[in-house]
């Protein structure tokens, strides 16, 4: 039996080259850039409810403050933005609908930008379309209702549909092109609800106009726990959410919808519950917290609370 020692290791290595061998190369992998990527869905409990955000999409938009902060000086907008570690030249946009599932329904909140991306939202949370019980409109704006039909039929064919009732006279009697087609033609599979009423058992609707004449939140509660789901009530963290009065291009009713953030968000915060918003940074669950240094509220972030 031969015993190698640290020195005649060495010396072994020392004579490969004489011996005619060549000492074995350090192998390098040149793995290609792979661009930026984000995770598609993100899960979770609440009581009994099994919450699923699913990023629809995202987009950047150029020159915020044409559509954030418009009735704020320039200087300000800077100001806050800087702070908040924020482009005033480009912001990040996205498009988060929310599946629940109640333990008898399958619930999905909104429908996204159109039926392709939501589908494959859904697949990559492990859902197909068929599998959806509920579809709930929050309001009509084209993001939210542009996943209903896909090539001229519906994306979710065993559905039936929910959505305020203020919101879907409004919409009925305007003339809009994507109501027209992707709304009306589920008029007779809708159940249309006012302020406080449920969608099943632990989801009720609340009335926030403003940002639509009948935009709805949602709140769960399940086994004591709560959440809401508060659509497009704040569209930004820091240039709508923060700072309430802040007018927000989308709004029809900027007044009502300052109103409306302020009532909701404060409950929110008062309550201590997570929530969920269509357009904040994805995952889109986080905390309202009372703001400072000029903000009314803030966004926290959900960071392992409801990994439990």
């Amino acid at each position: 039996m031969t015993t190698l020692t640290r020195r005649g290791l060495i010396a072994a290595g020392a004579a490969l080259p004489l011996a005619g061998l060549s000492a074995p190369k350090l192998a390098r992998a040149e793995a290609p850039m792979m661009g930026a990527s984000f995770a598609r869905h993100r899960r979770f409990m609440i009581g009994g409810f099994e919450v699923t955000t699913i990023l629809g999409g995202t987009t950047p938009r150029e020159e915020p403050q044409g559509i954030f902060g418009m009735n704020v000086p320039a200087e300000e907008f800077a100001e806050v933005s800087r702070a908040n570690f924020l482009s005033t030249d480009v912001s990040q946009f996205y498009f988060t609908p929310t599946v629940v599932n109640t333990g008898s329904e399958l619930v999905l909140f909104d429908t996204g930008l159109n039926g392709a991306a939501t589908t494959e939202a859904l697949a990559s949370a492990g859902y197909t379309p068929d599998q959806i019980d509920i579809v709930v409109l929050t309001h009509m704006h084209g993001d939210h209702i542009g996943g209903m039909m896909t090539d001229g039929a519906p994306t979710f064919p065993n559905a039936r549909y929910v959505t305020g009732q203020a919101e879907f006279d409004h919409w009925a009697a305007a003339g809009n092109e994507g109501f027209d087609a992707n709304v009306r033609p589920m008029a007779e599979m809708m159940t249309f609800l006012g302020d406080g009423d449920d969608v099943v058992t632990g989801i009720t609707g609340m009335a926030a106009f403003g940002h639509t004449p009948g935009h709805m939140v949602y709140r769960l509660e399940s086994e004591g726990a709560g959440l809401v789901i508060f659509a497009d009530l704040a569209n930004h963290p820091v240039w709508s959410l923060a700072r309430p009065d802040w007018e927000v291009r989308f709004d029809a009713d900027k007044a009502a919808a300052a109103e409306s953030r302020r009532r909701v968000l404060g409950m929110i915060a008062a309550d201590r519950i997570p929530a969920v918003g269509y357009h904040m940074p994805f995952p889109a669950v986080g905390y309202v917290d009372t703001g400072s240094d000029g903000a009314e509220f803030r966004w926290v972030p959900e960071s392992g609370q409801l990994m439990g």
